[in-house]
């Protein structure tokens, strides 16, 4: 494997800052079967700094988040903003949520969680690691999960056993969609998802040398589908990220050009209306407009830099719910 940092063992340290400040944060932990759950927002307010530091942990340690007051333009009061100097581990190999865990309760009924954070790299469930080389046996193991509901035992034995480790041995965040800590740390994956859309585009992911992004931070809402347009539109609609690549500047510029969500033929609704007429199927819709709106791609061997895309504003304002 590829001698990479151990996002486990970085992200570590952060976990148990994130925990001595439980208060402060407006967060809880718990013991689940013996795993300890770290509840950002079901059971408890959470916190926009609880939010910003979980992101820098499903990053493992690698990437820097900051919390922003203003917006370029006006576009909205609160933004964040990550930087990553290993992009390609922290985002891809730590912070996507690429691990689907379906569970089956005892009357047959089937959920799936998305599961990210650093433990991925030790589960390994993906052949996003053996494509990219890298494995990581740091533990404990540290989970980052999108979900309204705490996990039970289920929950808890299923990453345990996934990960290789005794639940002893098990972080897992939980931070709600519809909750505030939720939204920053699913706005502070903007530069994730423009790593996912340049692997998807077929370009060597090892080639982005560094990576920057920023995206507005939405306002809660107690509806799920409000709350998760929302998270996406920040970053479809609002999101704006730097990429600095190796190779021909011709393939930079054409990155340039196919990267931003305005590429694909879903541009330009919120995201809660494409999602309530493909019926609630999240994979109903185009995985090309899964993207960042704005780009910026410099060929490092000619210093040219090449942008695409825009910041729709009228649209971020109609899915944030901003009263005329």
């Amino acid at each position: 494997m590829t001698a990479r940092p151990s996002v486990g063992a970085r992200a570590l340290p952060l976990v148990e800052r994130l925990v001595a400040d439980a208060d402060m944060l407006r967060i809880r932990t718990l013991d689940v079967a013996g795993a300890r759950v770290v509840d950002a927002g079901v059971d408890v307010p959470g916190s926009p700094e609880a939010g910003r530091r979980i992101a820098e942990i499903a990053m493992g340690g690698l990437g820097t988040v900051v919390l922003q007051g203003g917006t370029p333009g006006g576009t909205w009061p609160c933004a964040v903003a990550v930087q990553a100097a290993e992009p390609v581990t922290a985002c891809l190999l730590s912070q996507y949520a690429g691990w689907a865990l379906t569970l089956e309760d005892d009357l047959g009924r089937r959920r799936t969680l998305m599961v990210s954070g650093p433990g991925r790299a030790r589960a390994r469930r993906e052949a996003l690691f053996d494509e990219l080389g890298y494995a990581d046996g740091a533990s404990p193991a540290v989970f980052v999960v999108e979900d309204a509901r705490l996990p039970d035992g289920a929950v808890a034995k299923a990453l345990a056993e996934g990960a290789g480790v005794d639940p002893a041995d098990l972080v897992v965040i939980v931070t709600p969609t519809t909750s505030i800590a939720g939204l920053v740390q699913i706005a502070a994956r903007v530069l994730e998802v423009a790593l996912h859309r340049v692997h998807e585009l077929g370009f060597p992911v090892e080639r982005v040398r560094d990576g920057t992004g920023w995206a507005p931070v939405p306002p809660p809402s107690p509806d799920f589908v409000t709350a998760m347009g929302r998270s996406n539109d920040a970053i479809l609609y609002g999101g704006e990220v730097w990429l600095t690549v190796e190779g021909p500047e011709e393939e930079a510029r054409a990155l340039a050009r196919a990267l931003p969500s305005s590429a694909s033929p879903s541009y330009g609704r919120p995201f809660a209306e494409l999602f309530r007429a493909a019926g609630g199927d999240f994979y109903a819709i185009d995985r090309s407009l899964f993207a960042p709106a704005r780009v910026v791609v410099t060929a490092l061997a000619t210093g040219r830099s090449f942008t695409a895309g825009r910041i729709a504003r009228d649209l971020l304002s109609r899915s944030f719910g901003v009263a005329p």
